[in-house]
């Protein structure tokens, strides 16, 4: 919903308040890893996270607020769009650098980083695919993770809960988006205010399962 300052509040300040709490995540996820682990991959995996996060919150609230230019607003929806993937690649790295050893470690790593850089390619050259097959991109890259469980052997289950029920809200999210659907319309929310709701709380759960359960 639009007014004369703002291109979309309702959806702008959602995610100014996520990015926000992320950086407050961040600083909260680098002290205490520092505090355990000292300098190392932990420290490095939660900053990536934590950063992710931050960036794209951000670039989400830019975005959705912003009254600019057409080639302006395009610009930021594209560089918008291309932090989900950077969001999804940073949410694997506590994971992967914690929890992961080895061979295991340095291939589930790579691949998730070489289909981060895919994904934002493909955007930037066919930015207007069918919503439909972006959201199966998103949400493909985030349950490869499955694959990888029977390597997570490092991993607190309680922390392997929160990471799925997460995962769950944001594929929920991811839903709502590509369908569009008519009934979640109610007066200053419709479907793309209750997704970017599911993405703050999808976010959230994994939150709770790196800093209480992983770290």
């Amino acid at each position: 919903m639009k007014n004369m300052f703002f291109r979309e509040p309702v959806n702008g300040f959602t995610h100014l308040f996520g990015a926000i709490l992320s950086i407050f995540a961040l600083v909260a996820l680098t002290a205490k890893a520092t505090y355990i682990y000292g300098i190392g991959l932990p420290l490095l995996s939660v900053i990536l996270f934590g950063f992710s996060l931050v960036l794209l919150y951000s670039a989400s609230a830019i975005y959705h607020l912003v009254n600019a230019k057409e080639k302006t607003i395009a610009f930021l929806r594209r560089l918008d769009h291309s932090m989900i993937f950077i969001l999804i690649c940073g949410s694997y790295m506590p994971y992967c650098l914690i929890g992961l050893e080895g061979k295991a470690q340095i291939f589930i790593t790579s691949l998730i980083v070489i289909l981060t850089i895919l994904g934002i390619l493909f955007k930037m050259v066919w930015f207007n695919c069918p919503r439909i097959l972006s959201t199966l991109m998103y949400i493909g890259m985030g349950w490869i993770s499955l694959g990888a469980i029977p390597f997570f052997k490092n991993i607190p289950s309680l922390a392997l809960i929160w990471l799925a029920i997460g995962g769950v809200i944001y594929t929920i999210g991811g839903i709502i988006y590509a369908l569009k659907p008519k009934f979640l319309e109610f007066n200053n929310l419709g479907f793309h205010e209750i997704f970017h709701i599911f993405i703050l709380l999808g976010s959230l759960c994994h939150f709770i399962s790196i800093f209480f359960y992983l770290l």
